[in-house]
């Protein structure tokens, strides 16, 4: 009888260790850890959508009506200051200066009667300054002519990239036609637009914002290996969007970049009394962010609007206060309306132990 009780005893306490620990590893698993999002003054890198141009890039027009006789260059070449492109075929501006030269002789040697003839007191000086000023005539017509002609030979006015050739060898070309483009691709700029707080943050803390160097993320997210330098900032706002525009500088020794592209300046813009929050702490639903409130233990979730992003953290607009305790760990675990059992981290000591991911 007493084994049977001492047994039956044995198996009770068995059982009350074995459901007292499966109820504490229930309520260890079921804890979560929860913070505040922390203010600080700082900087983040921002991304602007930015047009890149080329520091010169201009229409190379015909000068002069005529036939294209000759085409020198190809589409896509690199060609030097002074080097021909085209030529508009001359015949008639050569014998418009033959004409002209011929003119401006015959009035040299009218010249030189003249003056023959005022020694010899035959005429007047005034016949010979007639002569003269006929022949200074003569001779302006000589060069106007000469001017015309070498406009049938078009040269580059620096040295750049060739662009697309439209019209083809023969074509009948008009005064002021546009025969291609012209880019020098060494330097390029890169315009975006700012807005105005985060332009008065930018010029009025120099300091924060560590330097005017900038990065080029390209078409493909590949950085372009050379920094930028912002160098010229608009005078006036666009009154429609509220923003200034900025432009920044890139070399090109590669030519990688060309006129027309796109890309995304990256420019570290500093940030007074910033609410920020570890990224961890939030999730993603249809490229909206939210994070998980604690209030009273339920967790209810709530969007957030993001206006700058740092290494692990995101810089909080809207949606939550310093107030407000969010979810740290876990965010992937609970739902809205979930009672929670959670330990509270200091954002200072959050801070010190980031981790990318949630957990």
């Amino acid at each position: 009888m007493n084994r049977n009780v001492l047994f039956t005893g044995l198996v009770a306490l068995l059982c009350l260790t074995s459901c007292t620990t499966k109820k504490h590893e229930k309520e260890e698993s079921g804890k979560f850890t929860v913070t505040n999002a922390a203010i600080i003054d700082t900087s983040f890198t921002k991304e602007y959508v930015s047009q890149i141009r080329s520091v010169r890039d201009i229409e190379i027009r015909a000068q002069e009506k005529g036939f294209l006789q000759s085409i020198y260059v190809d589409e896509g070449q690199y060609v030097k200051q002074g080097q021909l492109l085209f030529k508009i075929m001359p015949k008639i501006y050569e014998a418009e200066l033959q004409k002209a030269e011929a003119e401006a002789n015959a009035a040299e040697i009218e010249l030189l009667n003249a003056k023959a003839l005022v020694d010899k007191n035959v005429v007047s000086k005034t016949e010979q300054a007639m002569a003269k000023a006929k022949l200074d005539q003569a001779r302006a017509e000589v060069s106007l002519a000469k001017t015309h002609l070498s406009f049938t030979d078009i040269r580059a006015p620096f040295a750049g990239i060739i662009d697309r050739i439209p019209k083809k060898l023969g074509s009948l070309i008009e005064e002021g036609e546009l025969l291609t483009t012209l880019s020098d691709n060494v330097k390029m700029f890169a315009y975006f637009n700012v807005s105005e707080p985060e332009y008065l943050e930018y010029q009025s803390n120099v300091s924060g914002r560590a330097s005017s160097n900038v990065s080029l993320l390209l078409a493909n997210n590949e950085l372009l290996k050379y920094k930028g330098k912002v160098e010229v900032i608009e005078s006036e706002f666009n009154s429609e969007t509220g923003n200034v525009a900025f432009r920044a500088s890139f070399p090109n020794p590669d030519k990688l970049l060309k006129n027309g592209e796109t890309g995304k300046v990256l420019l570290s813009v500093p940030i007074k009394n910033a609410l920020i929050i570890p990224q961890k702490a939030t999730y993603e639903v249809q490229d909206k962010i939210y994070v998980f409130v604690v209030e009273k233990s339920t967790v209810k979730s709530r969007e957030i609007t993001i206006t700058g992003e740092m290494p692990d953290l995101y810089v909080v607009k809207s949606g939550i206060t310093i107030n407000d305790k969010i979810l740290l760990e876990g965010v992937q675990k609970v739902k809205d309306d979930d009672i929670i059992i959670y330990d509270y981290l200091k954002p200072k000591e959050v801070l010190a132990n980031l981790k990318l991911k949630a957990e």
